[in-house]
């Protein structure tokens, strides 16, 4: 969310938390303040979504960085984030990297080690987003932090439970049914099928629909539907 999407407002009634973009890869300090208010209004949890320093890219393009300046993007970005809150009397709640950023910190034992440690020192009592079974979620937990594992309605997996790059062909769904079979087996059955027809074991804990793309909408209130109608809580993590 806050990525300039005229959809932002529509999505929210279906979803229980919301990753917002702190300025860097997208966004405004205008964008930040509008989601904000959405979230309070539709009273859902406010997340931080920090990426790479790289509008024309939309932090997808991968960057090499030192731990000092990785511990200061993710600082600086909660800092931006935090403030707005705090003058709306609103809570972050959760932190999830976006894009590169929270690719290569998946696979990267260090660089998920700095983020942990930044999100640490900047407040201990946030939530963290990351890949399930992946660097992200580890490091997090050694650090003392809470996660919540991260399972993807419309991008495709790889064996090794990576996400698809969206370099390759096929990494994102864009069948509505297909996206709801996923979620719904990967809820029900801890469990994904890779492009190469592959089950792994994955820990669901929450769902994530990227609002930049084309048919976020219909998948957000499609899979809320299906959800809901399996009896499945949606909640808070």
């Amino acid at each position: 969310m806050g990525e300039g999407m005229a959809t932002d407002e529509a999505i929210m009634p279906y979803i229980s938390s919301a990753n917002i973009a702190c300025g860097f890869h997208a966004g405004d300090e205008n964008t930040l303040k509008k989601t904000i208010d959405l979230c309070l209004k539709y009273n859902v949890a406010i997340g931080a979504h920090p990426g790479f320093d790289d509008k024309e890219n939309f932090g997808r393009t991968n960057i090499n960085l030192s731990n000092h300046e990785l511990y200061q993007l993710i600082t600086e970005q909660l800092s931006l984030l935090d403030r707005f809150c705090k003058e709306k009397k609103a809570t972050l709640h959760h932190i999830k990297p976006h894009g590169a950023l929270y690719n290569m910190a998946s696979k990267d034992k260090n660089m998920a080690g700095c983020i942990a440690k930044a999100i640490w020192d900047y407040n201990p009592n946030l939530i963290v987003y990351g890949l399930s079974n992946s660097y992200l979620i580890s490091e997090s937990q050694n650090m003392g932090l809470k996660v919540a594992n991260e399972v993807f309605a419309d991008r495709t997996y790889q064996d090794d439970g990576s996400l698809t790059p969206r370099s390759m062909p096929n990494a994102i769904i864009t069948d509505k049914d297909a996206a709801i079979n996923q979620v719904l087996h990967m809820i029900l059955n801890n469990r994904v099928k890779t492009i190469n027809e592959k089950l792994i074991d994955i820990i669901p804990q929450t769902v994530c629909l990227h609002g930049d793309g084309e048919y976020a909408l219909p998948f957000a209130e499609r899979i809320n539907s299906i959800i809901t109608q399996n009896n499945i809580a949606i909640e808070k993590v």
